[in-house]
């Protein structure tokens, strides 16, 4: 038997990612980009996301969602002073 794909329409995929209490919440959620294309568009989806006022980031293949229009930083280590200073 072939495993029928979650979503069979844009609408639905939409329902789903956008759906879910984690969004309501303003916390974050995760999609791969592969799904994102199959099932609704890489450009229509970045639109649906700024549309909602959330901000998001791709790596390695996958979607990060902030579900909240608080600024996203990325996280690196202090620069250290050498001893000699």
């Amino acid at each position: 038997m072939e495993k029928q794909p979650p979503h069979k329409s844009p609408q639905a995929f939409l329902a789903d990612v956008f759906g879910s209490k984690l969004v309501r919440d303003g916390k974050i959620v995760r999609r791969s980009l592969r799904d994102i294309e199959r099932y609704y568009g890489r450009d229509a989806f970045i639109d649906e996301i700024h549309r909602r006022g959330f901000r998001a980031i791709e790596n390695a293949g996958h979607v990060v969602i902030f579900c909240n229009a608080e600024p996203v930083r990325v996280l690196r280590p202090k620069p250290r002073l050498s001893r000699d200073d």
